[in-house]
């Protein structure tokens, strides 16, 4: 199948970097955060971690040859947000590759694709955390799906073509993961002058000159995955309802 040939080519890029030397540039570390914003955060992501369950179970009964096309969005999140950049201590900038996942089976699937991503990436990278991947999960696997899948949508309905929207959504789920992370950082380490919201404009303002050209890139990356699964996977895609009998235009 050629899509597994796409599979074993975005591997390629991940099996060159080896495993990571600076176990400090992470999503959030293991250990950096409070003792009590872990457990917050780990309860917020609960719920959607729930509703995705029983979203990507509904989905694999009802359509089960599209398994291979559920792991293939997986592998791409942990490709693309193994590929980091360290930004700020106790974190770091990257893409997040889960706004393919999101338009393509929705947020709650890709919700629990994120988790899974998360959780081997702390266990066989030292990339983030098993205390902190509630946190982490809220903000790459949660907040970045969400908001990528309803942007796809709006700007779907109001007739932007199709690479428009997938590259916009990729891009706004990146952003927006970011977004919370920094939010995260500054509500657990708030300045001592102006509070959270300094906090977190200087979060925010220190990974915005890496991460805004990472989300870019993040969306030409992905209109180039959406390209080749239109090209080779196109009955998968009809099958999802998201491509019809159009082209990608």
């Amino acid at each position: 199948m050629k899509s597994r040939v796409f599979l074993a080519v975005l591997c390629l890029p991940w099996f060159s970097l080896g495993f990571p030397e600076n176990a400090h540039a992470m999503h959030i570390m293991e250990g950096f955060l409070p003792v009590q914003w872990c457990g917050m955060w780990t309860v917020l992501a609960l719920p959607f971690l729930i509703l995705g369950f029983r979203s990507a179970n509904r989905l694999v009964r009802m359509k089960p040859a599209l398994k291979m096309l559920l792991g293939l969005a997986g592998a791409f999140a942990f490709v693309l947000s193994a590929l980091k950049i360290p930004s700020v201590t106790g974190s770091c900038s990257h893409m997040t590759g889960t706004g393919l996942g999101a338009i393509l089976f929705g947020p709650a699937a890709m919700t629990v694709m994120g988790c899974i991503v998360l959780a081997f990436q702390a266990l066989l990278l030292a990339h983030g955390g098993l205390t902190t991947l509630g946190a982490n999960t809220f903000a790459m696997a949660v907040a970045g799906p969400f908001a990528a899948y309803y942007i796809y949508r709006f700007l779907r309905k109001i007739g932007a073509p199709l690479w428009l929207g997938v590259f916009t959504a990729a891009a706004v789920g990146d952003l927006t993961t970011y977004l919370t992370t920094s939010l995260q950082l500054a509500m657990a380490f708030p300045a001592a002058d102006g509070g959270v919201a300094a906090s977190f404009y200087k979060f925010a303002g220190v990974f915005a000159f890496t991460q805004v050209p990472l989300a870019v890139s993040e969306g030409l990356l992905t209109v180039l995955a959406v390209n080749f699964l239109a090209a080779h996977s196109r009955q998968e895609l009809q099958d999802l309802a998201f491509l019809r009998k159009e082209a990608l235009q």
